[in-house]
């Protein structure tokens, strides 16, 4: 096999120490040489220093949790790096320790057997850090929620199967009431309802009777809001953070929400995540695939095993498919509703997102390319009147004749009876 990288270097990487395995190919045998640095900033800088003194600037190692950040780090300004996926340099079982891991990483990659995955510049990477941390504070949010409504629940409260929203004026009035007093007064309770729930006054107070709640469950559901709460102002700094962070990429945003579906904050995931700078990506086809939209390859003796996505795209994927959920509801535009119908009628609901899911990401990838606003090239097949849409037919259908007659594969007459 032909040798990519005559100079380069295999890298271990762990908690507390490095391999580094330097390959120097000359001839048909190469040379290795090891060496053993600590992950230490300063030591890191040696290894670093070690790599320019042997003239060696390709780097290969494996995406290990988040050890391989911080050498990444102190390396990208000078070194070409190539964080790789450990299920492309897996070693033969048997044959593993910490010194040759280093060596096998190192020989795959000077072959070119090894594809790297996608790193964002540093500004992207810590915009990701926080829409990543958002979106768990979000998921704590919603459980946080939930929490506190089953905790009425449990203490035989139903106000959740009268009221729309538990955390509306109303309800949260009636909630700290229950909490803070010891007893229960109908007519005190009814007075705290608003607006349209003051006509379910009866019913929410039959829902409340008769509850049991002793003063721990009291102490535990008080400490469950304050806890939301704090997920909620902690929500808000952060959203107030992200706005001054984005100001660099507003164009780019802008462009984003001329697609169905993509809100502001969608257009931050999604900038967050694959960047502004397509090329990374040699096409539109490798970029779906990173995110995790396309079907793996399991084939075997000609049988395919499984045509399931894959599950990569952990954040991007699930921004994607709340975006092609609200684009097929999009009230202005029709296009991928119709796309999406035509799908789910062959292969089902799910499939079909999925497909929806793709098509906006790769007019992503090429609107951040031509730097155009979306305007699919199919676009008139859809938004087209039905009247024009007959009218075009018509006309093609004509011409269509028109061409037969000129080649002779059909006389006159036949053309007027169609």
């Amino acid at each position: 096999m032909k040798v990519l990288y005559p100079i380069c270097c295999g890298v271990d990487v762990h908690k507390t120490f490095l391999v580094a395995t330097l390959i120097i190919s000359q001839g048909i045998t190469p040379h290795y040489f090891k060496k053993r640095f600590s992950t230490f900033n300063n030591s890191i800088l040696q290894f670093k220093q070690w790599l320019i003194d042997n003239n060696c600037f390709d780097v290969c190692m494996e995406s290990t949790g988040k050890y391989w950040v911080p050498i990444f780090n102190l390396l990208e300004d000078t070194i070409r790096i190539t964080v790789a996926n450990p299920k492309w340099v897996r070693a033969v079982k048997g044959n593993k320790d910490d010194t040759k891991d280093s060596k096998w990483i190192g020989d795959l990659f000077r072959l070119g057997l090894v594809p790297g995955s996608y790193i964002p510049d540093k500004p992207i990477r810590i915009l990701r850090e926080y829409t990543r941390y958002r979106s768990k504070l979000v998921s704590c949010k919603s459980s946080e929620k939930n929490r506190f409504q089953n905790a009425f629940t449990v203490c035989n409260v139903a106000l959740d199967a009268v009221v729309s929203d538990m955390f509306g004026k109303s309800a949260s009035s009636i909630t700290d009431y229950l909490l803070t007093s010891d007893s229960f007064n109908p007519q005190h309770c009814s007075s705290l309802l608003q607006k349209s729930l003051k006509k379910k006054a009866a019913t929410v107070i039959e829902s409340i009777e008769g509850y049991q709640m002793t003063s721990e469950q009291k102490e535990r559901i008080v400490m469950v809001r304050s806890h939301l709460d704090f997920v909620q102002k902690s929500i808000s700094t952060l959203d107030e953070k992200l706005d001054n962070m984005i100001v660099p990429y507003e164009s780019a945003i802008a462009l984003l929400r001329t697609i169905p579906g993509v809100d502001r904050a969608s257009a931050i995931t999604i900038i967050s995540e694959i960047g502004t700078d397509m090329s990374q990506f040699s096409s539109s086809k490798r970029l779906c695939c990173w995110a995790g939209l396309t079907p793996g390859n399991n084939e075997s003796a000609g049988k395919k095993k499984s045509v399931r996505i894959t599950r990569a795209g952990v954040y991007l994927k699930p921004a994607l498919v709340q975006v092609a959920h609200a684009a097929v509801k999009s009230n202005q535009s029709p296009y991928y509703r119709l796309k999406y119908e035509r799908i789910a009628k062959r292969r089902g609901k799910k499939r079909a997102i999925i497909a929806i899911a793709r098509m906006i990401l790769t007019a992503i990838f090429h609107m951040f390319v031509t730097g155009e606003v979306f305007n699919p090239s199919d676009l008139y097949k859809i938004d087209m009147p039905q009247e024009m849409l007959e009218r075009q037919k018509e006309k093609a259908i004509k011409q269509a004749f028109k061409l037969l007659i000129s080649n002779g594969l059909i006389k006159d007459a036949d053309s007027s009876i169609a």
